[in-house]
């Protein structure tokens, strides 16, 4: 049996959710240390915030629209699990919508409120959100696997989450996805991308990549002394 038509390998999954809840709780250590942030770096955690609930959506999306129906059809077994975990993207829609308004007025607005806001909304997107990211990966993940191919799982890969991306939004969600990864999840990042794609991605958006995410995590000093 050829790798293509063995069972799909979807470990990518558990990579993009960790990804996820690694800036989640990033997210949230900044909010609620102190100096609180300010200036670039407000903006920038409140984009980012912004940012995640629009990828957050598209991603549940892909899996509704695509990745589900596929199962069900291969696998009509598996339609009480891919119902649950359908019914939790609906349940966390209003969390991820509070997410994201909150995360703009944290970024346009300079009152603590709403940076309490935004660590409330976090917390309230947490405690529905991090269950199913768990039992997505350890309980709808071995189904998936065993119910489509490894083909399958890729045709439904690039249409869902590369066709409709530009280079660079690829290369910057790709460092995103990389950023503080263990050896293994590197690896399954990188193979994704055949190899001359893949070092423009790798080596071409590494710069860009680090500029946001230090506006993101580091202090702004100058906004910092000017409030001295």
């Amino acid at each position: 049996m050829g790798a293509k038509s063995g069972p799909a390998d979807t470990r990518i999954m558990g990579v993009v959710h960790g990804a996820l809840r690694r800036d989640l709780d990033r997210t949230r250590a900044a909010l609620t240390s102190e100096p609180h942030p300010v200036g670039r770096q407000r903006r920038a955690l409140g984009e980012h915030a912004v940012w995640m609930m629009d990828f957050l959506h598209h991603h549940h999306a892909g899996e509704d629209k695509g990745l589900w129906p596929l199962v069900r059809d291969r696998n009509p077994a598996a339609s009480p699990l891919l119902d649950s975990l359908e019914a939790d993207h609906h349940r966390i829609v209003p969390a991820m919508e509070a997410m994201t308004a909150v995360g703009r007025r944290y970024a346009d607005t300079t009152t603590d409120e709403a940076r309490v806001e935004l660590v409330a909304a976090l917390d309230e997107l947490n405690e529905v959100l991090i269950p199913h990211l768990d039992r997505e990966v350890e309980e709808g993940m071995p189904v998936v696997s065993k119910s489509i191919t490894q083909a399958e799982w890729e045709a439904w890969d690039q249409a869902t989450n590369v066709k409709s991306k530009s280079f660079a939004q690829l290369g910057l969600e790709g460092h995103w996805l990389l950023d503080g990864i263990d050896p293994e999840g590197y690896q399954v990042v990188v193979n994704l991308v055949p190899a001359v794609p893949r070092f423009l991605l790798i080596h071409g958006f590494a710069g860009a990549y680090r500029r946001r995410a230090a506006a993101r995590w580091q202090p702004d000093l100058s906004a910092t002394r000017a409030g001295a």
